[in-house]
């Protein structure tokens, strides 16, 4: 067991040092057999959820795996409050009927587990992780782990692990949609049918073929491949910019060309107004990875003046995005919610994925190891 041999190697390291602080170790050895309290935040989805018994990614039906924890002897407690001190939720996975307890804060003292999505995260700072004296692992029921201080949780000990994957169908496919949304102009036809308009002029004169345009991925991990390899019966030009390039086989496969300079690529990353203003005239811009990485006003300045042709995405700063975000008002736009990776589909993989997870925490056994996170006290090698 991972953990064991975590605990393990932190008592050789504290008793070589003299080091009388044993919180890591603590940590450690509270993985042992018995009964976990597991806490669960997940979004609300009040009538929405009775609409589709496979609506795992809510409150309502918690992964669906609340009748199976019981059955092990475990205490799960769902809520959809991450911030408190507004009351939280308890699940009765049988009957899926919500009861008034307590908010997340008031179980972060006793926990063992929490888990939690990208989509509604609860945030796990340090201040959280040093109350959270008993908590042992933090699961993301999808993938990512913005709302984890990593440094924190592994100074603590902690293990973080997500459901590498489970979302990348389903955001590669909401890219090239939205690729297409752009470059076809959609939004402003789709306004005038719910209008009542009719000017088909007002669509046309920016609406374009995506076949023979050049699309550049700023990464191709598993979503960019994916959509690389989705992109490759539009014949388009393909680029891609990554720390590692592909295998050369998969790279004639996709057709696609690496940049090892993003520079080459793109006149300067995309972060500011100097760096966009040195962008194509026209260029369309699709970001789900962060919304952070883009100058919220430099976007909307250029997206005014015709520079940035359309922005799409499903990613804000700050997340939820308050009703004022300029991004909900600029022109030549096609943003949604956090949406991308909680289809129905990825919601079934997020929760075989936590279950799986859980199911080899109580057991001892390790996890995939392309889950982790942190484990044994070290990042990833892609989060260092």
């Amino acid at each position: 067991m991972a953990m064991k041999r975590a605990s393990a190697s932190a008592f050789r390291a504290l008793a070589s040092s003299g080091n009388s602080n044993s919180s890591i170790l603590t940590r450690e050895l509270h993985a042992s057999p018995g009964s976990k309290k597991i806490v669960g935040v997940f979004y609300k989805a009040n009538e929405y959820a009775a609409m589709n018994p496979n609506f795992l990614g809510c409150v309502e039906r918690a992964l669906g795996i609340g009748d199976w924890l019981e059955s092990q002897g475990h205490q799960y407690i769902v809520t959809d409050d991450k911030e408190g001190p507004v009351c939280g939720k308890y699940i009765d996975t049988k009957v899926y009927s919500v009861y008034m307890i307590l908010e997340l804060e008031k179980h972060i003292s006793d926990l063992h587990v929490l888990v939690t999505t990208a989509f509604h995260p609860a945030y796990v700072t340090a201040e959280r992780i040093k109350k959270a004296k008993n908590l042992q692992l933090v699961l993301t029921a999808g993938i990512g782990s913005d709302h984890v201080d990593l440094k924190a949780a592994a100074a603590a000990g902690l293990t973080v692990a997500e459901v590498t994957g489970s979302n990348v169908v389903s955001v590669a496919e909401d890219e090239l949609m939205r690729i297409l949304i752009l470059i076809r102009n959609f939004l402003p036809g789709y306004h005038q049918v719910i209008k009542g308009d009719w000017n088909v002029a007002a669509i046309a004169h920016r609406a374009y073929d995506l076949e023979g345009k050049t699309v550049g991925t700023v990464g191709a991990g598993r979503i960019g491949r994916l959509l690389l390899q989705r992109l490759k019966p539009f014949n388009c030009n393909l680029l891609y910019h990554d720390r590692i390039k592909m295998d050369p086989e998969l790279e004639n496969q996709i057709g696609a060309k690496f940049e090892e300079d993003l520079d080459v690529m793109l006149p300067k990353w995309m972060f500011d107004k100097e760096r966009i203003a040195k962008l194509k005239k026209g260029v369309l811009i699709v970001n789900n990875a962060r919304g952070a990485i883009m100058d919220t006003q430099a976007v909307v300045d250029a997206c005014c003046s015709g520079h940035i042709a359309g922005y799409s995405g499903d990613v804000w700063y700050p997340q939820p995005a308050p009703k004022d975000h300029p991004w909900r008002y600029m022109p030549n736009q096609a943003m949604t919610p956090h949406i991308s990776g909680t289809t129905i589909d990825a919601q079934l993989r997020h929760a075989a994925g936590v279950k799986d997870m859980l199911d080899r925490y109580f057991k001892g056994e390790e996890f995939p190891p392309q889950n982790y996170i942190v484990k044994e006290g070290e990042l990833a090698s892609q989060y260092r």
